[in-house]
């Protein structure tokens, strides 16, 4: 079992445990949420503004944790981390799509290390939060986020799309630790983790299940199925993620089959819809907890987002939804994505 990320005074250090609070209730959060998010005593999560006092600020568990550090900071040390070693990952394997993993790093960021509940060393845990890949092809953003939050060891990444490794080009539960579903036939991921949640829900249990779509992806109309069976419900445990970057395999999303207004086609539904900047980390915190406040219906968090987001000649561009960089390009955006890290670290060289 690989480390897990400490946050500790607004960077990332590792440690041999796993990355939970110093009461290491294996329920709990990542050690990053007590800085930043309060139990209202009901579950929901509250922002640092709200409290009263240190000793106020909590975790999910309602234990006591108080670290002085900025949240915002570390998520984003870890957010420059994934996009190193999803960037990594796809240039290795000649292979991969890197424009819709660089868009979804920050939601994943947040959600892996600040909202979920996770156990890396139970990945099979039963009252783990679940999250469901809907968007599968975006691996090199889950990959690096599991492997930081310490499923598997760093290194695996090397094996990205390789036979000698267990980390397929698509999300595939069963041989990847912390995967929940196989997944990559669009629209079927929202599906699952309709199901998921209504199982938590005839089961009495608490956990939350969340799912990531591409804008792209909401074409099929099978997403749509699944939104109105999640209203019928009334599944206030689901939460959906939609990458709003606005561009597919195709080109813009609204040229090949134009999806807006998302908001109201969402109400219409029955869905609490939360637009959110989706590479603003303290606006995703404040989603998030939105969302777990929301009783009665499903949530969906209309993420704005940029494509080949921190890679200046990738970003808006749709011809890096699927495609891998030849070494120049890739030396060419390692170096941009290694000098904003080295920046969030104050200097740090990752070259």
């Amino acid at each position: 079992m690989g480390t897990a990320p400490f946050f500790y005074g607004g960077t990332v250090a590792t440690t041999g445990k796993v990355g939970y609070t110093r009461n290491r209730n294996r329920h709990s959060a990542p050690v990053c949420l007590a800085a930043g998010v309060k139990n209202t005593g009901t579950g929901v999560l509250r922002l640092p503004g709200d409290r009263k006092s240190k000793k106020d600020d909590i975790n999910r568990t309602g234990k006591v944790n108080w670290m002085e550090q900025s949240v915002s900071h570390a998520l984003a040390v870890t957010a420059a981390k994934g996009r190193l070693l999803g960037m990594d990952m796809v240039h290795r394997a000649a292979s991969g799509h890197i424009g819709g993993s660089l868009s979804a790093m920050d939601i994943m960021t947040v959600l892996y290390f600040h909202v979920m509940r996770l156990d890396p060393a139970r990945p099979q845990d039963p009252a783990r939060d679940r999250f469901v890949l809907s968007k599968g092809h975006c691996t090199p953003a889950l990959y690096p986020m599991l492997a930081l939050r310490g499923f598997f060891p760093a290194e695996e990444l090397k094996l990205f799309r390789s036979i000698k490794g267990t980390l397929s080009g698509h999300a595939e539960m069963g041989q990847t630790p912390g995967v929940d579903m196989s997944t990559g036939s669009l629209g079927q991921g929202i599906s699952a983790a309709v199901g998921m949640a209504l199982a938590g829900k005839a089961d009495g249990k608490s956990y939350r299940v969340y799912t990531l779509l591409g804008d792209g992806e909401i074409e099929e109309g099978q997403v749509w199925e699944a939104a109105m069976a999640a209203a019928k419900y009334k599944l206030d445990n689901l939460c959906a993620i939609v990458d709003v970057n606005g561009l597919q395999i195709d080109g813009a999303t609204a040229d090949v089959m134009p999806s807006e207004p998302l908001d109201k086609k969402f109400e219409a539904f029955n869905w609490n819809v939360i637009p959110v900047d989706g590479h603003d980390l303290d606006a995703l915190e404040a989603a998030f907890v939105q969302a777990a406040e929301c009783k009665g219906r499903p949530t969906v968090l209309l993420a704005k987002t940029v494509k080949g987001r921190g890679v200046s000649f990738m970003e808006n561009q749709a011809g890096w939804h699927g495609k891998a960089p030849n070494d120049e390009q890739y030396e060419q955006a390692r170096r941009e994505l290694a000098a904003a890290l080295a920046e969030l670290e104050g200097g740090a060289s990752h070259e």
